[in-house]
């Protein structure tokens, strides 16, 4: 039992004097802006709100959703909530969002670089993964595993907002990403900097968990439906391959990414 206050603590919050008017009628708020990252739904909005890295410009919630924030964050939130009407949040997101009365605007977290990686975590590179929903659960499953980063390029990927932020449901919080324009390039810097860098296909040389694991190492997987790209692959120290037992032998991305990354944290902790 709580020995909080019987009395709830209302939250300071501002409502808004606008009227929402026809969604229809109303344009969408685009997500291409790479200074402004857009979170909704109740995991992505208090991870990020917990984050004192976080820079934050707008809070939209519903009356409801700020009055739980409050509740739940048991601290002063960083940003004063605008109240509005749910109608309201739904110009601002993609059809069907479920953004659960929570919109927020932030600045993007600190980038690492290869140079400032410390090596004693994986490190994941995404070779132009396009699917936000994939990425987004990669993103939670890379939290769950503490990977220290998640590296993807500047074009053929998705930007760390919108879906695929509901997808990670909070886990963009805990995993910053390192957006490259080459990541054959990045691969060659990392290697410089000792990581051994292991891909991941279905026509890899060795399974992943025959290949002799070492720290620092940076897991490499490929796209949906090309794999990794040849120059990818050579610029990687080992192929590995997950082999299924079953009838059906491969896997969605992030499937793959969860069973790899299990393997490969396993082996470099020696646990």
């Amino acid at each position: 039992m709580s020995d909080r206050p019987s009395t709830p603590r209302k939250p300071r919050f501002q409502r808004s004097t606008g009227r929402p008017g026809r969604r229809e009628n109303q344009p969408r708020r685009q997500f291409g802006d790479p200074d402004v990252i857009v979170l909704y739904g109740w995991h992505p909005v208090a991870e990020a709100l917990r984050n004192g890295k976080r820079g934050f410009r707008r809070l939209l919630a519903t009356e409801n959703s700020a009055r739980r924030l409050a509740e739940e964050l048991d601290a002063p939130l960083p940003i004063e909530p605008e109240i509005v009407r749910p109608d309201e949040i739904n110009r601002l997101v993609e059809p069907d969002a479920v953004h659960q009365g929570l919109y927020l605007e932030a600045d993007p977290l600190p980038s690492p670089t290869p140079e400032t990686l410390s090596g004693t975590r994986v490190v994941l590179a995404l070779d132009q993964i396009t699917d936000p929903h994939n990425v987004g659960a990669i993103v939670r499953t890379a939290a769950a595993f503490g990977v220290e980063a998640i590296i993807t390029t500047a074009r053929h990927s998705p930007a760390a907002t919108g879906v695929l932020a509901k997808s990670a449901s909070g886990g963009l919080e805990h995993v910053p990403f390192m957006v490259v324009r080459n990541l054959s390039d990045t691969l060659v810097a990392l290697g410089k900097e000792g990581f051994q860098r292991i891909g991941l296909d279905s026509s890899g040389d060795l399974p992943l968990d025959e290949i002799p694991l070492r720290q620092p190492v940076v897991l490499v997987l490929g796209s949906e439906g090309k794999g990794l790209r040849q120059r990818t692959r050579d610029c990687c120290d080992a192929i590995g391959r997950l082999d299924m037992p079953g009838a059906i032998k491969s896997l969605n991305v992030s499937n793959a990414a969860a069973i790899s990354l299990f393997a490969v944290t396993k082996a470099v902790s020696g646990k």
